[in-house]
């Protein structure tokens, strides 16, 4: 029996789903999703109309695909971020970036994506366009294939206008062998660019903090920089900073080595806007995500020669060796030796700094 408190909800979606829709619409209805016309319209005219270059066939239950040979690979991905568009990118292409990330710093090459997508009623058509439009974009630059994807309508108020979920395949490299159990005492630590960037971005994208600034999100497709890494027989693991930044991969290396890590801040890539926008709001940049970094535990005898590799390409121009593994009685801990000589302790990231980030 439906609650009486809840009947004229109950009876607002059931005419929704039964309402006709129309070419006049300009926002997404319930009738979008019900299996009908109007969801093989949303389908052929947004999603296949701007992926029809990545083999997507509505026709089709599942997709056949055809990896070279080798060990594949697969990464699965939510993404819900609030805004949905941001300095720099948005959900769309965030989805595509993150995805082929996973790939990359596992050392494997991308290939194929599928893509979920759950839109709230009432979500502007003219949005999930600009969404979609981006998403095929970052696909088409990452040289991966959307082959598969579903959609599903929620009533509003039941999302934030869309999330995305993926999952990636990919083909890994016979020759790279990464793993956290290969890190060795010595090895060292590099982050290929400033960090924080996309977190403080999407901070400043939803205008509640009265700020203002041109600050960019670093989203981007990493591959190019992984691929460079994964040539060099001294690379240890790759991780990419999102959710909770360098001091979260930092956090969770240290525990899985059973050893403590050394960083030097005066080392750490942060830019200008950044060190701003974590002053006045009380952050640390080391804990806000990066959406187009890479972290490379390396051996001493190669680290140079990544630095030098990375900083060649426009996404590595801020490289840095930031910090080391190294050995001592109270294992597990990340230690910061701070611009000024002293020392201080990161401790694990506990609470929700920045929800919908990601």
């Amino acid at each position: 029996m439906v609650r009486s408190l809840r009947l004229p909800r109950y009876l607002e979606i059931i005419n929704n789903m039964n309402k006709p829709s129309s070419k006049t619409d300009t926002r997404i209805t319930l009738a979008h999703g019900n299996g009908g016309r109007f969801m093989r319209e949303l389908i052929e005219e947004y999603f296949v109309k701007h992926l029809h270059n990545s083999d997507l066939d509505v026709a089709l239950d599942a997709a056949p695909i055809s990896p070279p040979s080798g060990q594949l690979m697969m990464t699965t991905d939510g993404f819900t971020v609030k805004p949905l568009e941001f300095p720099g990118g948005n959900i769309g292409s965030l989805a595509i970036h993150g995805t082929v990330n996973d790939l990359a710093v596992s050392g494997a090459t991308p290939l194929y994506l599928t893509l979920n997508a759950f839109i709230e009623e009432g979500l502007e058509f003219t949005t999930l366009e600009r969404l979609i439009k981006s998403m095929a974009e970052a696909a088409t630059e990452a040289g991966v294939k959307i082959v598969a994807g579903d959609t599903k309508i929620v009533p509003r108020g039941e999302g934030s206008g869309v999330y995305f979920a993926t999952t990636g395949i990919g083909v890994g490299n016979n020759n790279c062998n990464l793993g956290i159990d290969k890190i060795c005492k010595g090895d060292q630590i590099i982050v290929s660019g400033s960090v924080g960037d996309h977190g403080a971005a999407v901070m400043l994208a939803r205008e509640e903090f009265g700020l203002r600034g041109d600050l960019k999100s670093d989203a981007a497709t990493v591959f190019p920089l992984t691929q460079m890494a994964t040539k060099l027989p001294g690379l240890r693991f790759m991780r990419d900073p999102t959710r909770g930044g360098i001091a979260t991969v930092c956090h969770e290396l240290a525990k899985a080595t059973q050893m403590n890590i050394s960083l030097k801040e005066r080392h750490i890539p942060v830019n200008d806007a950044v060190s701003s926008v974590c002053e006045i709001l009380g952050y640390d940049p080391l804990y806000l995500a990066c959406e187009g970094r890479v972290v490379a535990i390396i051996s001493p005898d190669d680290s140079s020669a990544l630095l030098e590799l990375w900083r060649q390409h426009p996404l590595g121009k801020q490289a840095s060796i930031v910090g080391q593994f190294i050995k001592d009685t109270d294992s597990s801990k990340v230690i910061i030796e701070t611009e000024l000589g002293g020392q201080r302790i990161i401790h694990e990231l506990e609470d929700e700094p920045l929800p919908r980030i990601c």
